[in-house]
């Protein structure tokens, strides 16, 4: 082991306690190197349970690896549910990894994100090695190697695909990173662990984790409550939807698993040179790497015990793309119904989005982009899309298109506040509600709709503003109880 390498601050009593119970709650939270063996494991891993002296805690996997760790073939941390670090770290540590785990280092350099994020290479680094514990680049080889060896262990893919679908650059470089980490070639690796299925030839089946419990069927009921016709097909419990990534159009299809641990997806092998954001995206979309008890405890204790306790585990749904769920509430804005919003969703889809082949007659098109929408006036106009709605929309558009606006989890919110509303002339509920999905922040909360005050038994935006302090810093998650127990 490497000794100048440190473990983040944790506790050591409550690791261990967590650790020897093997409770899935603290699953992602932290992970346990074995000094005797050199492999790191999660909490939940069913492997006898070491001595006390033996360990030492980590709170990321790429800490671990960093001080010479490989881990572990039976828990497998690579599946692991991420860690939120929305409070457990300044934001620009935060957001250049949330990058960082969609890929935004696989052939590009750390001068190039850190000019995205607007700050220097060198201040991103130190920022990074304070916070977490490593370097972009260590954390960038993590994530990884992680994804190759989940594609190893799931998938018959070919070695070469998996190097390049986990974001490395050569066949050659993969195979030296991998025995040099993990003291193992990515054959061995294969031949360690069972046979898997194969599958549909055009599919690949992985699964992302999450943390228990998972409320499934409210989470779907929202989606489909917003499915834009063409792109999203939501049918009982599965989720289907378009996707085009980096030049690479496929198909995803989602799916809850029997035993609710993980969620089951399966990709188009088309999709696989942009795997890594792909992945990052349907956790945001899933809002998979939310902490549900610690949520769920604040918000009973706060005043709303009973609407936790009717839909234990609720997740607040993100997007999967941005400028196409903004475009979407600004039509939703203007029409007198959600089915009339809905419909001409689907119309500016048909005439704006990129044909697409599935074998799913329903998911025919790929969701509108800033590119297409940008002069798009006049397409918007014939397709019915009232006066003020296609201005704001193709103003949206074009400050997507001039960088002036990033729709992302991990941007600067009174900033994106600001655009929205003054730039592009929304109004500041939409705003609020593209905000609270796109950018995926917690604290959001529209506090002037009327049916939110209806549900808290309150007559005022003052006086909710001021019963939802006790909510903080979670607010999205009360206000969506909130709406789904006026629905009730």
């Amino acid at each position: 082991m490497t000794a100048t390498t440190r473990s983040l601050a944790l506790d050591p009593t409550a690791c261990h306690r967590a650790l020897d119970s093997h409770d899935a709650r603290f699953d992602g939270l932290f992970f346990v190197g074995i000094t005797t063996t050199g492999i790191y494991c999660r909490p939940v891993c069913p492997a006898r349970v070491s001595y006390p002296m033996r360990r030492r805690f980590f709170d990321s996997a790429a800490a671990a690896e960093e001080a010479g760790f490989r881990p572990c073939l039976r828990c497998r941390p690579e599946l692991a549910p991420g860690c939120a670090l929305m409070d457990a770290v300044p934001r620009l540590a935060h957001t250049a990894a949330s990058r960082i785990a969609a890929g935004a280092l696989n052939g590009r350099g750390v001068g190039e994100l850190a000019s995205e994020l607007g700050v220097g290479e060198r201040q991103l680094r130190r920022a990074m090695e304070k916070e977490l514990g490593v370097s972009p680049v260590a954390l960038a080889q993590t994530h990884r190697l992680l994804l190759a060896k989940c594609l190893l262990t799931d998938t018959p893919l070919p070695v070469t695909q998996i190097a390049f679908a986990s974001g490395f650059q050569s066949l050659r470089r993969f195979n030296a990173v991998f025995r040099e980490r993990y003291r193992l070639n990515p054959s061995t690796l294969r031949r360690h662990l069972p046979a898997t299925d194969a599958g549909p030839d055009d599919m690949v089946h992985l699964t992302l984790g999450h943390r228990l419990p998972l409320a499934w069927d409210a989470l779907m009921a929202m989606l489909r409550a917003d499915a834009t016709p063409g792109v999203e097909l939501i049918k009982g419990r599965r989720y289907a939807r378009t996707a085009g990534l980096d030049g690479h159009q496929g198909l995803v299809v989602l799916e809850h698993a029997a035993d609710m641990t993980h969620v089951s997806i399966d990709v188009s092998v088309s999709l696989l040179p942009a795997l890594m954001p792909l992945l990052s995206r349907l956790r945001q979309l899933l809002d998979l790497d939310a902490e549900p008890v610690v949520i769920d405890a604040h918000l009973a204790g706060a005043g709303l015990a009973e609407l936790v306790s009717r839909r234990p585990g609720l997740r607040v749904p993100g997007v999967f793309d941005g400028f196409e769920f903004a475009v979407r509430e600004v039509i939703k804005e203007g029409a007198h119904s959600r089915q009339a919003a809905t419909e001409l969703a689907g119309r500016v889809t048909e005439a704006l989005g990129e044909p697409i082949e599935t074998g799913i007659p329903a998911l025919n098109r790929l969701g509108v982009t800033a590119v297409r929408v940008a002069d798009g006036a006049s397409a918007l106009a014939r397709l019915g899309v009232p006066h003020a709605e296609r201005t704001v929309i193709v103003a949206l558009a074009r400050a997507v298109v001039d960088r002036k606006v990033h729709l992302e989890p991990g941007s600067d919110v009174p900033s994106t506040l600001r655009v929205l509303t003054e730039g592009c002339g929304m109004s500041e509920r939409t705003a609020r509600a593209i905000v609270l999905r796109a950018l995926h922040w917690p604290d959001t909360f529209p506090a002037a709709e009327p049916a939110l005050q209806r549900a808290a038994g309150v007559a005022s935006e003052a006086a909710l503003l001021d019963l939802a302090e006790r909510w903080r810093p979670w607010r999205a998650y009360a206000a969506t109880h909130l709406r789904l127990h006026l629905a009730d």
